[in-house]
């Protein structure tokens, strides 16, 4: 099956490299280039893309207020964030937005490419600990306060028991396979109960899964490393 691909970048040469490095697969193909955020709406209906890989920082609509509008959209696309350093509060605010994860610019061309197959494949693009260092960095520190707790906490309260369990383990960044051994769930069920965790809390991927988890306190709670 091919992935559509549509690139977004303010740099052409960024979006020249970009094109001719992930053409060469042959299981994607660029169907669009777009060189500010403002473009992608539009161009997201014509040409029906799997994956939107989008650049941060543009000059008229950025890549976080294309990301939003993006995958508040039924039947969006996922969202691969290119981006220049891991630790940016742009980063996490796209994640918390919809992203599935995101690549450095300098990350080596075949990377780039695996990641562009996993997002397509509803997987995310972010390692356990990167997510961690993330978190603890721009999403409010190593322990959650305030407001953004408060409310991590109640929606959390809407989940069962076991899939609060399916939760905290996403949060820490383990696979269905993962998780599955470590609850003794077989791996289809763990795939549903991830799909109730999304459906109840109104998420939209893995990834928000994870920042939520995080906000609650739980990782802490039950004796996450970080």
């Amino acid at each position: 099956m091919t992935i559509r691909l549509l690139v977004v970048d303010d740099d052409p040469l960024v979006r020249a490299g970009l094109t001719f490095m992930l053409g060469g697969a042959d299981d994607l193909e660029i169907v669009g280039e777009a060189s500010d955020g403002s473009h992608v709406g539009e161009l997201t209906d014509r040409l029906r893309p799997d994956v939107v890989l989008m650049d941060i920082r543009m000059p008229t609509v950025d890549g976080l207020t294309a990301t939003e509008a993006l995958r508040s959209r039924p039947d969006a696309p996922e969202v691969l964030v290119l981006t220049t350093f891991h630790a940016d509060d742009q980063v996490v605010r796209a994640l918390r937005a919809g992203a599935a994860g995101f690549v450095l610019k300098d990350t080596p061309p075949a990377e780039i490419v695996a990641a562009v197959r996993r997002v397509a494949a509803g997987e995310p693009v972010l390692s356990p600990a990167i997510t961690r260092q993330l978190m603890q960095q721009v999403a409010g520190g190593p322990g959650p306060v305030g407001d953004r707790a408060s409310r991590a906490r109640a929606k959390i309260g809407q989940l069962g028991e076991r899939e609060r369990e399916v939760a905290v383990a996403v949060g820490r960044g383990q696979s269905n396979a993962e998780i599955s051994a470590a609850l003794f769930l077989s791996v289809p069920t763990v795939k549903t109960h991830v799909s109730r965790v999304l459906a109840k809390l109104g998420l939209n991927n893995r990834v928000q899964i994870a920042l939520l988890v995080h906000d609650a306190g739980l990782l802490d709670e039950e004796g996450d490393v970080g």
